[in-house]
């Protein structure tokens, strides 16, 4: 009898009491912040009750205002244009190309070019010389309309699903860390006098994120596996004279960074996304500077 008191008055302290009115028991808890509250302070939701304060500093349903906000797969914002970045990307490159083409001397200071002259002679120009922003509007530089054609469509058919899967933050981030693992790993292991110009780095970036997306969604891998061999196939054959380097730099990135945007978990996920990206732009630092190091 004793035991069965003792139980029936710990379970009376346990029932919760309402937050706002300590005095009172009760069994219901806001759906929002989860705090109990009593008939007197709930509020009628679309799922459950909330509390008083969650509708105030929310929307009006208990939600905050970025709670309430849809989300895309990566935890970005869903916009009304999701190609919005996609479109202002090829925007950028054929405005730099009808540049390129309406003053050609343009393409000697755009190109990614290691060091000029080559040794002995001490690099007056190129990334060794000082001229890393070399690795970023070689990015944005095209000079056979084939190249810039190929690259514009396969950014417009990979980059619009990305950017919607993304969001724009999330998916400019992939695009521009992608394109500078490509310059980077071009400067490191290209001839310092070769000089490479094109998006390739960052398209092969988007191959590589869209092949994890696919994963991740369980989509049909044939079509976007088949597409990347293709592409490797004409990376590595001769006569058409592409950076391989830039394309596998590209690619190996796009991958780590996919992955990192689909797969972070819900409650970390910014801190794990941008903390591969900038891992990965750390990566590039670092390769910059031993090239630099060994070419100066």
């Amino acid at each position: 009898m004793d035991d069965q008191a003792a139980g029936s008055s710990q379970d009376a302290h346990s029932v919760p009491m309402c937050y706002r009115h300590p005095d009172r028991e009760t069994g219901i808890r806001c759906t929002r912040c989860e705090r109990p509250i009593c008939p007197e302070c709930m509020v009628n939701a679309s799922v459950g009750f909330h509390c008083p304060e969650c509708v105030r500093t929310g929307s009006g349903t208990g939600h905050a205002p970025t709670a309430a906000m849809p989300r895309t797969l990566a935890g970005g914002s869903i916009a009304a244009d999701p190609r919005l970045l996609t479109k202002i990307l090829i925007g950028i490159n054929l405005a730099v190309f009808i540049a390129v083409k309406v003053h050609e001397s343009l393409l000697t200071d755009l190109v990614l070019l290691g060091a000029w002259p080559p040794a002995p002679y001490a690099p007056t120009q190129g990334v060794a010389g000082g001229e890393w922003y070399r690795m970023v509007t070689s990015m944005f530089t095209h000079q056979e309309i084939w190249h810039i054609a190929f690259n514009m469509l396969s950014l417009w058919w990979l980059g619009g699903p990305l950017e919607a899967a993304l969001g724009r933050v999330r998916y400019l981030a992939l695009y521009l860390v992608s394109g500078l693992a490509g310059s980077a790993l071009a400067y490191l292991l290209a001839s310092p006098n070769t000089a490479t110009l094109g998006a390739s780095g960052a398209i092969f970036g988007l191959f590589g994120a869209t092949a994890v997306l696919m994963r991740r969604l369980n989509y049909d891998m044939r079509p976007i596996i088949a597409l990347l061999a293709i592409n490797l196939i004409f990376t590595f054959s001769p006569g058409f004279n592409i950076s391989w380097q830039a394309h596998i730099g590209g690619l190996v990135a796009g991958v780590v960074i996919g992955y990192a945007m689909v797969h972070a978990p819900r409650e970390r996920r910014a801190l794990i996304q941008y903390g591969t990206c900038a891992l990965m732009l750390g990566v590039v630092v670092l390769v910059t500077l031993l090239r630099t190091a060994q070419l100066s």
